[in-house]
């Protein structure tokens, strides 16, 4: 037998130099009913309940790999994205609340169109490209990275979330020439400067993969010219603290059609860009 409230407050003390108060009580919290089954309510009751040997077990990796400072999604194996949960390990990043803003914002302006050929650009973990395969069964879904760890991660959700979507091991700086195969694009690529590292919390940075992370800061929209270069449609995550910048460039390139969204947090997170205005999103093709 074990009290849950107890575990509870372990946890706590393992995640406090990692986490501030709030999110370390999300966490304990999350840890509990995810790996235990046990309810909040269950928790702060704290009535002893049945823990057998192998949980015992299990609680003390989880409450190491905490303890060290390893991101809860990493440590229990998988993050919910868009109502769905997906397998995730070290060299991908963690799915992000704020991209899945940008993912319904594409698939709403997409549900009528007649099998758009979509291409994702730095899948990671492949939450966008399933996502929207899952939301958009008509869409012809294709995802690039460069990672190989990555594409294995995104193939293994793909198969176990059942959706049908093409994986290959391809940089973003070659879609220019393959920019007739796909009607638009979509990718959350990297964007964090070099000098906001500091900005980071600790545990993002000693487990989360770099390259998915960080661009020089000499060149914070190198990824987002090599995307419109396509000068396909375009859907953007952001750094918010580019946001004009990025507008300009991308007006730069041709882009007329320009809308800039805050995501749920209130900040300016996302570009939708086409070339013509309303053209691409007017009517199904």
């Amino acid at each position: 037998m074990e009290n849950p409230f107890i575990l509870y407050q372990r946890l706590l003390a393992a995640l406090r130099p990692n986490y501030e108060a709030e999110e370390a009580r999300a966490v304990a919290l999350l840890v509990l009913e995810d790996a235990f089954g046990w309810s909040k309510t269950e928790v702060y009751i704290g009535k002893n309940k049945p823990f057998s040997s192998e949980q015992q077990s299990r609680f003390k990796q989880i409450l190491q790999r905490l303890g060290e400072g390893e991101p809860v999604q990493y440590v229990l194996g998988r993050a919910l994205f868009a109502g769905r949960y997906f397998f995730v390990q070290n060299g991908v990043l963690i799915p992000r609340p704020e991209t899945e803003d940008l993912v319904l914002w594409m698939a709403d302006d997409l549900k009528n169109f007649n099998a758009p050929r979509i291409v994702d650009c730095g899948t990671g973990s492949g939450c966008i490209a399933i996502s929207l395969k899952l939301m958009l069964p008509q869409a012809r879904v294709e995802a690039w990275d460069i990672s190989e760890k990555a594409l294995d991660i995104a193939r293994k959700n793909a198969q176990n979330l059942g959706a049908d979507v093409v994986f290959a091991q391809k940089n973003m700086d070659i879609l220019a020439q393959e920019a007739h195969r796909f009607d638009l694009v979509v990718s959350n690529p990297p964007y964090v400067l070099e000098n906001e590292r500091i900005e980071i919390a600790s545990h993002v940075l000693q487990h989360e993969p770099a390259e998915a992370l960080f661009v020089p800061d000499s060149d914070p929209l190198i990824h987002y010219r090599q995307l419109a270069e396509s000068r396909l449609p375009l859907y953007l995550e952001i750094n918010t603290a580019q946001a004009e910048t990025t507008l300009q460039m991308l007006q730069q390139y041709g882009y007329t059609d320009l809308e800039l969204r805050h995501d749920r947090f209130g900040r300016p997170r996302m570009i939708r860009a086409n070339i013509e205005p309303i053209a691409f999103f007017a009517e199904p093709a």
